[in-house]
């Protein structure tokens, strides 16, 4: 728990108290103090809410990352073996599909010979 949800929390207990003692009193400039004492605490409160939904998910991030380093080798080594698998049913689907990618890199990698730039000559 952050320490703004708990200064914010705090401070709008503080205006919610000063704003009732103002109402009783009949005091209009402690109601407006103590209500503007709340809103201002209700303001850090949600601050400090904030910053602990950010830490939670930078959190959980960073977990899931590890997570993903550690089993990587394990991913691999699936993912190589359910490859090996299709291909060893069917070679003739592999072969079409390594051929189709291997003819889009080709067109993707060539490109048009440049044509030298026009020279024009003045005959005079």
């Amino acid at each position: 728990m952050d320490t703004d949800r708990i200064v914010g929390s705090a401070k709008e207990f503080a205006g919610r108290a000063e704003g009732a003692v103002g109402d009783m009193a009949g005091d209009a400039k402690m109601e407006a103090s103590g209500k503007a004492r709340e809103a201002a605490g209700t303001v850090q409160n949600l601050y400090g809410q904030a910053k602990d939904a950010v830490r939670d998910a930078a959190d959980t991030a960073t977990s899931y990352a590890k997570d993903a380093y550690e089993n990587s080798g394990e991913t691999f080594r699936d993912g190589t073996q359910a490859l090996s698998k299709k291909v060893r049913d069917n070679p003739l689907g592999a072969l079409l599909v390594a051929g189709g990618i291997g003819f889009a890199l080709a067109l993707l990698m060539s490109r048009p010979a440049r044509r030298p730039p026009p020279r024009w000559r003045y005959y005079g």
